[in-house]
């Protein structure tokens, strides 16, 4: 089906920063799959976990246990909130869970119609009740009707979401930085205000850090460097080293609110997945590797303040967005792409840059030169 608008590359093969396509052309990754490969391409130590789980075990369901989907949940709860963790497929799946968790937690509460506080210019995913917590998806008709219960305000407004946090709030859902639509980061002050707003009614702040989360911003966690903690939080992309996995992560207080029959998943925490994430687990929960994010993002951004064609650059970490000025920036990352750097463009003037955490400052320069090349 024709769902996506593919640029004119095959690609075939890939090692660390690096993809090749089919002509025997390289390109330096600053992509990575969109957050997803984020240890590299084809992790030496992904590639071993990999190899080793598919020729002993690949699947057995969730009737039963399996001893890397067990530590994969134990890793995730313990390295963040330190309640459950739900497996699941990617990123909107574990949003839809998040979304059940919240509204279930609500009506015991005793709200018979419980709303979800969103921010505009955020990206939940593509299933029908994360993209109803997509305000800028959520207006396209050939989907409705959308899952009602979800309010929209402004992003960089905190008394329109105090004002929106009432009685019926089940929860406020954000991202710490929105990734889709353009690198924009959320101020502290919204952050501190959706956490005092769900203090004050009961309801639950819900962290959406499917791109944000697994060392993107230098931490293993977005939230580890705000000023408050969520009571739930998801995380996708980078968490399986490259293959398809997500989790719905819970605080003790709300570990137990799913019960057993209210959700569920056919291949979620698989042995095969587990195993992949619980190797990009070693190599990202690293305090050297996370220092490195920070430092290689800081070099990064000052790279490309110093383009006269760049605007704005917005970010944290090796989560980079910048504004072009004057620059249409679908043809500016077309002729990147010619000249072998990938990146993702954004609306009609913003470049997206995720490149791998593995990176080093030769890659950062190699970056800066061939944008410096193009623009100018």
């Amino acid at each position: 089906m024709q769902t996506y608008a593919r640029a004119p590359v095959q690609f075939v093969r890939g090692e660390g920063a690096r993809l090749w396509d089919s002509d025997g052309n390289e390109y330096l990754d600053f992509l990575a799959g969109i957050s997803v490969c984020s240890v590299g391409h084809c992790h030496p130590a992904v590639v071993e976990a990999v190899r080793e789980q598919v020729g002993t075990l690949t699947h057995t369901s969730n009737l039963y246990l399996t001893e890397s989907g067990v530590l994969l949940a134990q890793r995730l709860a313990g390295s963040s909130l330190g309640g459950r963790a739900f497996l699941c497929n990617s990123g909107t799946e574990a949003n839809e869970c998040a979304i059940k968790l919240v509204r279930k937690h609500a009506h015991g509460r005793g709200i018979a119609q419980p709303e979800i506080v969103v921010l505009d210019g955020a990206f939940h995913g593509r299933t029908m009740g994360s993209l109803s917590a997509t305000p800028g998806l959520a207006t396209n008709e050939s989907f409705a009707a959308y899952l009602p219960g979800f309010r929209a305000v402004p992003r960089d407004d905190p008394d329109s979401l105090r004002d929106a946090v009432g009685e019926s709030t089940a929860a406020v859902m954000l991202e710490p930085i929105q990734g889709e639509t353009g690198v924009h980061v959320i101020s502290d002050e919204m952050i501190v205000a959706a956490r005092e707003a769900c203090n004050a009614t009961g309801a639950l702040l819900v962290f959406d850090e499917i791109q944000t989360g697994m060392g993107r911003t230098g931490s293993l966690w977005a939230y580890e460097q705000l000023p408050v903690r969520p009571d739930v939080m998801t995380t996708a992309k980078a968490l399986g080293g490259g293959l398809p996995v997500g989790a719905c992560v819970s605080s003790p207080e709300t570990g137990d609110v799913l019960e057993r029959g209210d959700h569920g998943s056919t291949f979620a925490g698989g042995p095969l997945i587990s195993s992949a994430a619980l190797a990009a687990f070693d190599v990202i929960d690293d305090p050297e590797l996370l220092r490195s994010v920070r430092d290689l993002g800081t070099r990064l951004c000052e790279g490309l303040d110093e383009i006269d064609a760049i605007a704005e650059v917005r970010g944290r970490g090796l989560m980079v967005g910048a504004r072009l000025d004057g620059a249409d920036a679908r043809e500016t990352a077309e002729r990147l792409l010619d000249r072998g750097l990938i990146v993702n463009p954004i609306g009609a003037d913003t470049l997206r840059f995720l490149p791998p955490l593995v990176i080093g400052e030769p890659e950062v320069d190699e970056a800066l030169g061939i944008l410096r090349g193009t623009l100018d």
